[in-house]
């Protein structure tokens, strides 16, 4: 279950990716657009597993069976995403219409000096908040990722700004735990994404999109061991040039005591879906979990 999207393999050459990152620096952004269509077209053509997750993603999300126009966008709204990572990481954000709702949420956190869990999803763009830090450029930020996924495209984008690259806690190391914990009592915020399954990560399936779907309850459980408030917060995109980063209040704090400790991680597990669905449905091209996700293969 964990290795679905782990087995992925990367695509594009590393050649590749620095010309693209070329002509979006050098020629700006509306050249780096027209680069979309091809990458789209790849995807189209010669990527049938992508292809097929994201129809059986549509096909929820939509209410009825998608047209290759529709996996089209979804594809070109993902590559958009990415490209625009590159501006936003280059210091370049001025080319971007973003507009933040809900700062009221993560400026109380921020202003606390107590810290909080950022948790967001691979929906949209984590990192327009995390590049632009909400007009805050010091703001303090600490992300959990998997540091050994997607390592080409990642080492690439991390040469653009090494600061935000040095910001990233990888998961699954002995010291991952501590480091994010020190973060919390140094009042920094600790983001990561919720809804894929990493190795050795307790799960429990929740509805999402009208079927049952494996979440995992690593989140849950880090907010219990922080205690410290939770935040869900997404960078949507809009399409051209625009971007809503909406931040919503989840949790002061998480409570789990020892002897319902597995159902409360559960209730609260299928409240993050809940909630995400809600942001899903209300940007549906913005879902880039290719893999499959339902199950259904």
């Amino acid at each position: 279950m964990s290795g679905d999207w782990r087995a992925q393999e990367e695509r594009g050459s590393p050649l590749a990716l620095r010309i693209i990152l070329w002509v979006a620096l050098r020629l700006g952004r509306p050249a780096g657009r027209l680069l979309l269509y091809p990458i789209t077209a790849y995807f189209l053509l010669l990527a049938p597993r992508a292809r097929r997750h994201s129809r059986q993603y549509l096909r929820r999300v939509l209410g009825h069976p998608p047209r290759v126009r529709d996996v089209a966008r979804h594809l070109h709204s993902f590559a958009a995403v990415i490209l625009d990572r590159v501006f936003l990481l280059a210091g370049r954000e001025q080319a971007l219409d973003i507009r933040v709702h809900g700062a009221e949420i993560f400026h109380q956190a921020l202003d606390s000096g107590d810290g909080a869990i950022l948790l967001g999803a691979h929906l949209g763009s984590f990192e327009a908040l995390r590049a632009l830090a909400v007009g805050h450029h010091d703001f303090p930020v600490r992300v959990l990722m998997d540091a050994d996924h997607n390592q080409v495209i990642t080492r690439l984008l991390d040469s653009l700004n090494p600061e935000v690259a040095h910001s990233v806690i990888p998961l699954g190391r002995t010291d991952t735990l501590i480091r994010a914990r020190e973060a919390v009592e140094r009042g920094e915020m600790v983001g990561m994404l919720g809804d894929r399954v990493v190795e050795n990560d307790r799960t429990v399936e929740c509805e999402f999109l009208g079927d049952r779907a494996v979440f995992p309850m690593g989140p849950m459980l880090l907010a219990t061991v922080l205690k410290v408030p939770v935040i869900l917060c997404f960078g949507l995109y809009r399409g051209g040039n625009r971007y809503d980063i909406v931040f919503e209040h989840f949790a002061d704090a998480i409570e789990a005591p020892r002897a319902q400790r597995d159902a409360v991680l559960q209730d609260w597990t299928c409240h993050y879906a809940r909630r995400l669905e809600a942001h899903v449905r209300d940007a549906p091209w913005n879902w880039f979990n290719f893999y499959d996700f339902w199950h259904d293969d």
